[in-house]
């Protein structure tokens, strides 16, 4: 069971060590993903506060005003519409992340498991022939 145990935690460290150049470059990779993503999000406020204040001032309500207020809430709608994609991709890159580093993780502890549970079997089984044959021998002696 030791010689077991020694392979499967060898497994798991040659996993890991295969695993883990690609979980940097994915964190990296993320990193930089999450700083475009707030730079759009802050470009998208921007362009929201500058409508805002362009709505505001006398200047820009009396020149096409009809116009500008028919593409403020398209622009509006495509900002809510990146902030929810940006949301919805974390959370699945946060999952996809968690998935990737902990499914080596619960293999090996599965087969532990399974290894010890067969171990189990084999006591109780061992237990109940050894009962049965004290039975036997005592059947032989009356």
């Amino acid at each position: 069971m030791k010689v077991k145990l020694l392979h499967v935690l060898t497994v798991c460290l040659v996993t890991l060590t295969v695993l883990s150049p690609g979980l940097v470059v994915f964190s990296v990779v993320w990193g930089r993903h999450t700083e475009l993503v707030k730079t759009q999000n802050l470009d998208c406020e921007y362009k929201k506060s500058s409508a805002d204040n362009a709505t505001l001032s006398p200047q820009a309500a009396s020149t096409n005003s009809s116009s500008y207020q028919a593409s403020i809430p398209d622009s509006d709608r495509n900002c809510v519409h990146q902030m929810l994609t940006a949301a919805e991709q974390y959370k699945l890159a946060a999952i996809l992340q968690w998935f990737i580093l902990l499914t080596p993780i619960f293999v090996g502890l599965g087969i532990i498991v399974y290894d010890r549970y067969l171990v189990y079997r084999a006591a109780v089984l061992q237990e109940k022939i050894e009962m049965l044959e004290r039975l036997w021998q005592q059947s032989i002696e009356q």
